[in-house]
């Protein structure tokens, strides 16, 4: 209650806004349920204008959400990718938010870009489009030419906005907390968790120089794909409100006149996109997080652009390797490997396991036939998420709402598109690559220090254990005479017992990846097989300490 005062005293004016918002666009009964039905005391009359009132719920909170401003749009956007969540009706909803608004006049402008430039715009541009090409909630675009003769785009961040921005992020976080208390069914939907990737979504795109920082870190991942081009980022001009980036002239994907015309190969063109996106995602970790059709770009030679890494996705080694054994579940039709994923990335424990066994058998045998549609078998697999109340890690939304849309482009450019066809071979590589003796046997020194060190504190950690027995309700009388005489066979016994462990988690892990892409990597099921009885004996040797 205390951190409800003093926060609503901080941002009283922002929660006064917020508030006349909910009451205006009818969804003040929202702000009850977070608890904060206090804010409303001062704003009495109807609920919802004569505009709204015909309107659905999704449709009064998606225009509520609009007036909010930047952070409640990138909340939206963020929701709108929870199809594990939220049911169809409101994620169609939310994926209606539009960002854009007035450009501001560039008089009201010139001195912030001025300032940013360290210069005026004149003695660095031979000419600038005073007009904006496109305009955001959070910055707006505008077309130049370097004296040097290049093309750029000069994206430039709207005035006032961090202050905003901050206060939002603050309020957002406490009702996210209040949730989590009062409603502990709530909990299982993490939105903490939601309300943590706002806030670093929300500081990367409020940070231009960021923004270009991730295309570099993109453009340098896929320089060894020729067909594929990124937008360079000209640094020495840019910085935390202002980015200029290199201007690429091509056609929409959507503009299949253009296409055809121009004489691209669609087919080409989706494979080549698809291929770099999976890199991306599967390979690099670092993703195009919206790669609708207006952020890609065909080329001449049916090469692709992307452009415009506003929002970019990030996945951790661990997760990458959880993505592919789900494709090789799929396409190998092992709904056992599915539903283990399901209930691993959901931590949930109340789960009704016949039920979901059958749907992921149904799931597998709807997707489990070439061609894959990406798109479909993601949907279905947020929709089976739901059906079963676990809600998927915020991360993976993100990839999978990017998948869909890519999913969605490629199949405009190609509509035979498959999926699999385009990801056998980037599977293939990074199983491969992880799987190399090279790469086990880093795995297996680390591990053999881990082990080394958990041998070392064992009779600490059995002394503190002793202790708390001692002192907790459970009377325990252990007496361990002459600990210190038997501590080396002790730690020696328990090094041995943990790498038998660990090496046995191993194999058990590595079997799922062998039997949904050992054949292709060794060639038939039996030298799969025999290749991960290698690897494990291997391991086994490396790790397993020799007795002195």
């Amino acid at each position: 209650m205390l951190e409800t005062t003093l926060l609503a005293a901080r941002d009283r004016k922002r929660l006064g806004e917020i508030a006349a918002v909910a009451v205006r666009y009818g969804i003040a009964d929202l702000l009850g349920r977070l608890g904060l039905s206090g804010l409303l005391a001062a704003r009495r009359g109807r609920s919802g204008t004569a505009e709204v009132q015909d309107l659905s719920q999704p449709e009064r909170l998606r225009l509520a959400i609009e007036a909010l401003g930047p952070t409640f749009v990138k909340l939206g956007q963020i929701l709108s990718t929870r199809a594990d969540l939220l049911s169809p009706e409101w994620i169609t909803e939310l994926e209606k938010l539009q960002s854009d608004v007035a450009p501001a006049p560039w008089a009201d402008i010139r001195a912030q870009v001025e300032e940013d430039l360290g210069e005026p715009p004149e003695e660095i541009f031979a000419s600038f489009d005073t007009e904006a090409l496109a305009a955001g909630s959070i910055a707006q675009v505008h077309r130049a030419r370097l004296k040097s003769g290049e093309d750029v785009v000069v994206k430039i961040r709207r005035a006032g906005l961090r202050p905003l921005v901050e206060a939002d992020l603050r309020l957002l976080s406490h009702a996210a907390g209040l949730v989590e208390k009062q409603w502990p069914d709530f909990a299982r939907y993490r939105p903490r968790e939601i309300l943590h990737h706002l806030g670093v979504a929300m500081s990367e795109e409020l940070d231009l120089a960021m923004e270009g920082r991730n295309c570099e870190t993109v453009a340098e991942n896929l320089a060894g794909m020729p067909d594929i081009r990124i937008p360079r980022i000209y640094t020495e001009w840019t910085s935390e409100r202002l980015l200029v980036q290199e201007f690429i002239d091509g056609i929409a994907p959507a503009d299949r006149e253009k296409m055809q015309a121009a004489g691209l190969d669609g087919r080409a063109l989706a494979e080549r996109g698809a291929t770099a996106f999976l890199h991306m995602a599967l390979v690099d970790g670092v993703f195009h997080a919206d790669p609708h059709p207006g952020n890609l770009r065909a080329l001449p030679g049916s090469r692709v652009a992307f452009i415009d890494f506003g929002m970019v996705g990030r996945i951790g080694s661990r997760r990458r390797e959880q993505l592919i054994t789900l494709v090789g579940a799929i396409v190998n039709g092992r709904a056992e490997g599915v539903s283990s994923l399901l209930m691993d990335w959901s931590g949930s424990t109340d789960i009704e396991l016949t039920r979901l066994e059958t749907a992921c058998d149904a799931f597998v045998a709807r997707h489990g036939s070439p061609p894959l549609r990406l798109g479909e078998a993601v949907s279905d697999f947020m929709a089976l998420a739901r059906d079963h109340d676990l809600a998927l890690p915020s991360d993976l939304a993100l990839l999978f709402k990017a998948l869909i849309t890519a999913d969605g482009v490629m199949r405009t450019l190609d509509p035979d598109f498959d999926a699999i066809r385009v990801a056998a071979p980037v599977v293939r590589h990074e199983l491969s690559r992880r799987y190399a003796p090279d790469a086990l046997a880093g795995k297996g020194k680390t591990l053999a220090f881990d082990l080394a060190g958990l041998a070392s504190d064992l009779p600490s950690l059995l002394r503190l254990l002793t202790l708390r027995l001692r002192q907790g309700r459970i009377a325990a009388d252990i007496e361990l005479k002459g600990f210190d005489r038997i501590g080396g066979d002790i730690r020696w016994a328990a090094t041995r017992i943990a790498v038998a462990v660990v090496t046995a988690a191993f194999a058990l892990g590595l079997a799922p990846r062998l039997l949904d892409f050992g054949p292709q990597l060794f060639g038939t099921p039996v030298t799969a097989w025999i290749g991960l009885a290698v690897i494990t004996i291997g391991l086994a040797w490396l790790v397993v300490p020799r007795r002195r």
